[in-house]
């Protein structure tokens, strides 16, 4: 399965902590490796520097929760499930047919 991944940075508190929490941040990040199940196909960064996206794909959710649980306190996630466009249109295409469209 493929899930395109928000990641927005926390910055809660004052300058100092926020620098403080980066600064943390990076050192974690440069311990992690991505599970072995899981493929990271795009992993970009918000050029305003507050946040990422990723495309992400695995066929365990598990190994998701094995890296957001992990940056948490650092980073709000939004995950969206998602499939091919082809396969979205075939879909819709579909419903529409079972609608009477």
């Amino acid at each position: 399965m493929k899930y395109v991944v928000s990641m927005t940075f926390l910055r809660n508190g004052s300058a100092a902590e926020n620098k403080a929490a980066q600064k943390e941040l990076l050192e974690l990040y440069s311990k992690w490796k991505p599970p072995a199940g899981t493929t990271f196909h795009q992993f970009v960064s918000r050029v305003d520097g507050g946040g990422t996206f990723a495309v992400v794909e695995t066929d365990n959710p598990v190994e998701m929760i094995a890296t957001t649980s992990k940056f948490n306190a650092f980073v709000d996630y939004q995950v969206y499930p998602v499939v091919e466009v082809a396969d979205g249109v075939k879909a819709g295409q579909e419903a529409l047919s079972f609608l009477g469209v």
